[in-house]
């Protein structure tokens, strides 16, 4: 049986948020998984005050991604670049080989990791 760590899209029309799952490889997008790891929002919003530049939220369970990747799930291409991100994994592509005009239009991201008592906040 083969497990993977991949995105399950909700959210309303133009405005999608996508559960980070882990779920058997042959089960549908949005069947129901064995683990919700976390959420990732892809529309960037402007921080609180209002100044800065825009932010993408990632709230992941590090503990449990680290024990789901530790046991052999298999990140899909969406969720190996966000755990990459977060530096669980190594990066599939090297940031070296990337073009040079890409890293001016990247968004950053906004990392809050969840925990039980969802206390800790790190933000990247």
């Amino acid at each position: 049986m083969v497990v993977r760590i991949r995105l399950a899209r909700f959210g309303k029309r133009h405005q999608p948020i996508y559960n980070i799952v882990v779920a058997n490889a042959r089960t549908a997008r949005n069947s129901k998984p064995l683990e919700v790891l976390g959420t990732y929002d892809p529309i960037p919003k402007q921080s609180a005050s209002g100044e800065g530049r825009k932010y993408k939220d990632i709230k992941v369970d590090i503990s449990r991604a680290k024990y789901w990747l530790g046991v052999g799930a298999q990140p899909s291409d969406p969720a190996w670049r966000l755990m990459a991100m977060l530096g669980l994994i190594e990066p599939k592509y090297r940031p070296g080989g990337m073009q040079q005009g890409r890293e001016m239009h990247e968004q950053p991201i906004h990392v809050q990791e969840s925990v039980q008592d969802r206390a800790h906040v790190a933000q990247a």
